[in-house]
């Protein structure tokens, strides 16, 4: 099994392709203006954004994107107008995180975790 595709709900979804192709995102499906689909930059899944009338309650949805070159990334974002709720930190859980949000709320991570991602020392045998 692999993941194929992380879909979040959006009050806009045309406002949105612009905020996620800024992030480095290839718009691959637009469906106005219900629907609209991403390529990552690397690897083979793929990022969604699907139109609703209410968005979920309490915390919502939290999309994790992995970034090696973390601090560069954020770097440009910024210069290209991109707010983050934090800089990119080192957690206890051995990774590097920087979060934002997107236009509806959704918790976005950017992080470097190297070996860790996978393969943290705790992980079960």
């Amino acid at each position: 099994m692999d993941l194929n595709q992380i879909s979040v709900p959006s009050f806009n979804v045309k406002k949105s392709i612009g905020f996620y192709e800024k992030l480095g995102l290839k718009l691959i499906v637009k469906s106005l203006p219900d629907y609209a689909r991403f390529e990552c930059p690397n690897g083979n899944s793929t990022f969604s954004i699907h139109l609703v009338n209410k968005l979920p309650d309490v915390h919502g949805v939290y999309v994790y994107f992995e970034c090696p070159d973390l601090n560069e990334k954020v770097h440009k974002l910024k210069q290209k107008g991109i707010i983050f709720d934090h800089e990119p930190i080192d957690q206890s859980w051995l990774w590097r995180e920087a979060r934002l949000k997107d236009l509806d709320g959704n918790q976005l991570i950017l992080f470097h975790a190297g070996e860790n991602r996978k393969n943290p020392p705790w992980r079960l045998k």
